[in-house]
Formats: C-alpha cells, structure tokens, sequence
C-alpha cells in the first residue's frame, strides 16, 4: 500500500514530457515561463524522489560569432550615436556607422601585400602620406597584419 502511494506522488510531481507539452494549462501549473519551452525545445525532465524538486534542462545550441570591430585603426574612427529628427520633430535615436573599406596595399619595407579594413579618411590619408608615414603616425606595426 505504501509503495502504491509514493508511486502515485512520483506521477503527480514527476509528470512525463509530452503530459507537459500537450497542454499550456500544465505549463502554467509547474510555472514555466520560458519561451523557449512554449516554442518546443528539447526537455529533460530529473526527479531523484518524489520529495525533491524537479528540474527542467533546456538544450539550446548558441552560435557565437567573431565579427571585427567596426573601428578604424588608423584614424580610431568609430560609430557615433544621433538623433533621427522627423517632420514632426520627433527625435529617435540612431547609429551613423563608419565607411569602413577593405583594401589591399603593397608594403615596399615588407615586400607584400598588406590587407586593410580602413576609413575613406584614413585611404585618402594613406595615398597622401603613404602606408608606412601613416602607419608609423598612428603606432600600427604592418608586421603583424
């Protein structure tokens, strides 16, 4: 009788995965709030007892990205925050980014070619000047690019 009852506490505390996934009014019971529950993503369910809480393992795959920075090494050109200003006069913030442009400069000292990603400022400066002065002013070692 005792084995009866405690196994009927394990069902009602421990339910299975699909009991929760048939019905939002089940996941609204057991608290959860997780969108990524109501939007299907893989459960585990861990009971130990029936006594102890159980908990819900959600497995959810993150890409992470390496994206440069978009700052220009020569001039440290970067993005800057503005208003958009409408008809009405009203003002929503936005970001003006930078005219970052790769290019591919001969380096004479390294007998190579050295690709860049650059301001329009610093490519004007750079055909001006020179790769080397203008690398030398700003502290950039061409070496390591």
């Amino acid at each position: 009788m005792a084995t009866t009852v405690l196994g009927r506490l394990s069902q009602s505390i421990c339910p299975t995965r699909t009991q929760i996934a048939n019905t939002n009014a089940k996941a609204d019971a057991l608290s959860f709030s997780n969108s990524q529950f109501l939007r299907g993503a893989t459960l585990k369910m861990a009971c130990c007892s029936p006594f102890t809480a159980t908990k819900l393992v959600t497995k959810k795959t993150s890409v992470i990205q390496i994206v440069a920075s978009r700052v220009c090494p020569f001039t440290g050109k970067r993005s800057n925050n503005a208003n958009k200003v409408s008809f009405s006069n009203k003002k929503t913030k936005k970001l003006q980014m930078v005219n970052l442009q790769y290019k591919r400069y001969w380096w004479e000292t390294g007998k190579r070619f050295v690709k860049l990603r650059l301001s329009t400022k610093a490519i004007r400066t750079i055909e001006k000047n020179g790769l080397d002065a203008t690398a030398k002013k700003a502290g950039i070692d061409l070496r390591k690019m």
